[in-house]
């Protein structure tokens, strides 16, 4: 046999270098290519499992349970219930109700907030002279506490409160607050005002991300500031728009301390109840908490819905 044959790899065998198919087969690493960063996240995990995972898994197992408040310590049986808890909400008028006092909300606050912060982001946006000045007097209401402003709303529009006198006979007798057809669109219009400087500051960060050669372009078109508003900042800022809506939904849904601080815990006769309210009054004054349990699953599964519906409509795949 020649020196050129006994030389020639045989057939089949790898030529792979020493040590490559080691590499090849070495598995990444347990905690990923940044451990460190992992560690820094790990007490932000901590506190989603605590303070939102396990009250959510809890609070769906408690609703298919006969479960109620005991001693700390005592052995109490909890038997399994299946849907019963479901059908007492959902036989429940009280509670029916209040589905559909945070529907009205919703309808209300949702598209006041989308269309206010973006109208006046945009202002705020081009507007020279008072912009940081402005800026702070919308975020301001955001930050103060609600109990702070509450005695404030009470006062403009009670019976002899500032909006009846500007509005004379043409104010809601009863009163506002007390007006079973009134109340709620009222708190509506409070929540959205104490909200709005935090969607605009969201607007505001997305409009820095619209190009201004798009508004040139428009304007060499001969598309006007309405025009170019329609076609070219609501495109641009359509992430920030399903963001909005999203957080405005969610916390539209969890609408408690304003009902409990304005009307005094619902009233008049359950026109500004909420599910959250309800559920604070079946499970903490009531001694209800499989009840609550149930109220706040099915407010969860029906928010999970009303969001996804609105990210397909508002486009929040494409974005």
């Amino acid at each position: 046999m020649s020196t050129s044959t006994a030389q020639r790899p045989a057939a089949g065998r790898s030529q792979t270098p020493p040590g490559g198919g080691a590499r090849r087969r070495r598995r990444r690493p347990l905690l990923g290519k940044n451990p460190f960063g992992l560690l820094l996240s790990t007490p932000y995990l901590i506190f989603v499992l605590a303070v939102f995972a396990y009250p959510l898994v809890f609070a769906f197992w408690m609703s298919f349970h006969d479960y109620f408040f005991a001693a700390p310590g005592a052995q109490v049986d909890r038997p399994f219930v299946g849907l019963d808890n479901f059908r007492e909400v959902l036989s429940d008028p009280a509670i029916i109700r209040s589905f559909g006092n945070v529907g009205i909300f919703l309808l209300i606050n949702v598209p006041l907030t989308v269309v206010l912060s973006l109208v006046l982001a945009n202002a705020l946006n081009k507007a020279v002279r008072f912009r940081t000045f402005l800026r702070v007097s919308y975020y301001v209401p955001y930050v103060t506490a609600s109990v702070a402003v509450v005695g404030v709303w009470i006062f403009l529009f009670s019976g002899n409160g500032l909006v009846n006198e500007i509005l004379g006979p043409l104010a809601p007798d009863p009163p506002w607050l007390i007006n079973e057809t009134w109340a709620m669109p009222t708190i509506a219009i409070f929540v959205t005002w104490k909200g709005l400087g935090f969607f605009i500051l969201l607007y505001l960060a997305a409009l820095q991300n619209v190009s201004e050669e798009l508004y040139e372009a428009a304007a060499t078109d001969g598309a006007g500031k309405i025009r170019s508003f329609f076609s070219v900042t609501v495109p641009g800022v359509r992430p920030a728009t399903v963001l909005v809506l999203l957080l405005s939904t969610v916390t539209g849904a969890n609408l408690f301390t304003e009902p409990y601080l304005l009307t005094g815990g619902g009233g008049p006769n359950g026109a500004s109840s909420s599910p959250v309210l309800m559920m604070y009054q079946r499970g903490i004054e009531q001694g209800s908490p499989d009840t609550a349990a149930a109220i706040g699953v099915i407010l969860v599964i029906g928010v999970l819905i009303l969001a996804f519906i609105q990210r397909k409509l508002a486009g929040g795949d494409e974005s």
